[in-house]
């Protein structure tokens, strides 16, 4: 347990049942009432952010978070397989756990997945992955557009903007925290 006082930016806490990471935390004085501190929290199930204030003695249950890596294998059933680099045991992560992400995971790509005891509640692909186009749609714009683009389908099933000089069986490098190309490799 920490107390109101003791809530600083990258921690973890639960609260109602939901992990969070403070995302920023400033304490709040006023001229005629009780000082107390404004947070920002980021729920790591839902990337959801949320604003919460604290009074400085209010306790709070802090969560002592473990990180691994994993390395992606295959869809089983509803579920994804994984393996755990460290200890060489296969994990199954849920698809509710994985969401959208699953647009970029492909055999072979190493994540980072937090586990609170011996369950994952989220994880984190690499900021940039090489994937293959495999098809590529006509461009909507004039040609004559000096940035033009059209959209791809990757090898994964992501759809991602590409310039009009990409084509099926390139292989591109992709920002995947924004769903961007960044260039053909």
């Amino acid at each position: 347990m920490i107390a109101g006082n003791q809530i600083v930016p990258g921690i973890t806490v639960s609260l109602d049942g939901k992990i969070y990471r403070v995302e920023s935390a400033v304490k709040v004085t006023v001229a005629k009432g009780v000082p107390f501190i404004k947070t920002k929290l980021k729920n790591l199930m839902t990337d959801e952010l949320i604003e919460k204030n604290f009074t400085l003695t209010q306790s709070l249950q802090d969560v002592a978070l473990t990180e691994r890596q994993l390395d992606y294998l295959y869809l089983e059933g509803q579920d994804y397989l994984f393996l755990d680099i460290g200890n060489l045991e296969q994990v199954l992560v849920s698809a509710s756990v994985v969401g959208d992400k699953v647009n970029y995971l492909k055999e072979g790509i190493n994540i980072k997945a937090m586990f609170y005891g011996e369950s994952i509640f989220s994880i984190e692909l690499p900021q940039f992955l090489e994937l293959m186009v495999v098809k590529t749609e006509p461009s909507i714009q004039t040609v004559s557009s000096s940035n033009a683009t059209k959209t791809a389908i990757l090898e994964t099933g992501a759809k991602v903007e590409v310039p009009l000089f990409v084509e099926s069986g390139d292989v591109i490098k992709v920002d995947v925290h924004i769903n961007e190309y960044i260039q053909r490799v």
